[in-house]
């Protein structure tokens, strides 16, 4: 069993990134700025957008965090929006999810630039991912992507059941694995909530992603040995021995599934940490494209 190591993938490109960043600064360029705007104060959020910000000092590149109260109107969201629409000085940008109730998160991302969408929320992104253009693909199922390529997990005429079929995850992975290439040229069956007999289509898969956001939902029974297992889930559970009163659990049952899968990512440590890793090179992209 091999474990995936995000982490270590996750620095290796950053260290890639940072690199590149350097010879931008040598030739007198301007180096890539990533913005981004956070309503409100989800704690989780605060950490994810934190470690974004903390990632681009590491790195090199400029970062601005827009920190607006969680009574924001939407059109006051909307009018910042715009005006990072039309500041030349930045390259790409985030509206962290989810935002308060009183906002509608379709219209915010509707009104994002797509040439400085580094999330690839947008549409007209969606649909070139779809078409297999150059685009940017939202930063998670990259992440999985890279992960896979980097192990050189074979996934050429392989079985993919994905488990979620969010457009931020599940969805995006569905096209991502099925198109041409390696990783790609997969037989993908997206599953959902009102899938019937999952476990029936989990048992013959020789790869899962699943992005439920259920802890240890996936079992050991539910998959065959040898199987590939990606875990993008990731929920707080209460646990009053812990330090923090609480730890993370992804959807898969780790410490059983590990047993029979043939390579495996932990959580935390796993998936996430490339999430960041694939923004940022997003925003490179982004810069690039500027120039």
């Amino acid at each position: 069993m091999v474990i995936l190591d995000g982490k270590k993938l996750s620095n290796d490109i950053k260290n890639e990134i940072t690199e590149v960043v350097s010879g931008m600064k040598d030739r007198g360029e301007k180096v890539p700025h990533l913005a981004a705007v956070l309503v409100g104060n989800d704690g989780a959020s605060l950490t994810y957008v934190g470690s974004k910000v903390r990632a681009c000092e590491r790195i090199g590149f400029e970062s601005t965090l827009i920190h607006l109260p969680e009574t924001t109107t939407e059109e006051e969201l909307l009018k910042q929006v715009r005006e990072l629409n039309a500041n030349d000085d930045i390259d790409g940008y985030i509206v962290q999810l989810p935002l308060p109730k009183q906002i509608d998160a379709q219209k915010v991302l509707m009104a994002v630039d797509p040439d400085k969408d580094v999330d690839g929320f947008h549409p007209t992104n969606f649909g070139k991912m779809s078409l297999e253009m150059e685009t940017f693909v939202p930063a998670t199922p990259a992440g999985i992507m890279e992960m896979l390529k980097r192990y050189k997990v074979d996934t050429q005429g392989k079985h993919v059941v994905v488990i979620g079929r969010s457009n931020i995850v599940g969805r995006p992975m569905s096209i991502l694995l099925s198109k041409k290439g390696n990783p790609g040229n997969a037989t993908v069956t997206l599953t959902h909530s009102r899938t019937q007999n999952l476990e029936e289509f989990t048992r013959s898969a020789d790869i899962i992603v699943t992005a439920l956001g259920v802890p240890e939902f996936l079992k050991a029974s539910m998959i065959k040995d040898g199987a590939v297992i990606i875990d993008v889930g990731i929920t707080r559970v209460v646990d009053e021995e812990a330090t923090r009163g609480y730890v993370l659990k992804g959807d898969v049952d780790y410490d059983a599934v590990k047993e029979k899968a043939s390579f495996i990512t932990p959580v935390p440590g796993g998936v996430g940490p490339m999430t960041i890793a694939m923004l940022l090179s997003n925003t490179l992209l982004a810069r690039k494209r500027r120039s």
